[in-house]
């Protein structure tokens, strides 16, 4: 063979061949260092500890409104059992007294019927349900339906001087206003 053969051939541009030239180091491109390659593998595990811990949050957070929807909707269908639960005495307390309604006289009727009211007091209170009675206060129209003004020389005006239908309150809610009359100022003699 020959020294040209043996070397070899530059590529002739003109000729059309193509000649890939491997990729030197010494360009500016090296190998990522030590330090890097630790960077990115710290960089690497921090993102899936992130991405983790965001997994986990979406769970639990899941988890939270499967939860209080469930508990939602147990308050609904069960909510009335503390209600149902202190006025069933004053059930059983008509029912007897329907029940020896032979042997009754007005007296012990009398006495039945303050003691079942006395039962259905306790029931309400015992659910946070609260009597308004606002004979003597001033008229609050939040928690008070005027029903008539009555010309008054004794109560200052807008008082309440009688309850026709007492109001009822559930914790801080209104359930039904107090009817009442509201004093109105006197009205001058000889004008009617």
């Amino acid at each position: 063979m020959t020294e040209e053969a043996k070397e070899p051939r530059a590529a002739d541009p003109e000729a059309g061949a193509n000649v890939v030239e491997a990729p030197e180091a010494s360009k500016g491109e090296r190998e990522p260092s030590d330090a890097l390659q630790e960077e990115l593998e710290a960089l690497r595990r921090k993102a899936e500890e992130n991405w983790n811990d965001y997994l986990r949050a979406v769970a639990e957070l899941d988890n939270f409104r499967k939860r209080s929807a469930r508990e939602l909707e147990t308050a609904r269908r069960y909510g009335a059992e503390r209600l149902g639960q202190a006025i069933l005495p004053v059930r059983d307390s008509l029912e007897a007294a329907i029940a020896s309604g032979d042997n009754i006289t007005v007296e012990t009727l009398l006495e039945g019927d303050r003691a079942t009211l006395r039962l259905l007091d306790d029931a309400l209170a015992s659910v946070g349900i609260r009597e308004i009675n606002p004979v003597g206060e001033p008229f609050d129209p939040t928690k008070h339906e005027a029903m008539t003004l009555q010309p008054s020389a004794e109560h200052a005006p807008d008082t309440v001087v009688a309850v026709i239908q007492k109001g009822y309150e559930l914790h801080d809610r209104l359930l039904r206003p107090a009817r009442v009359v509201v004093a109105a100022p006197p009205q001058p003699q000889g004008e009617e």
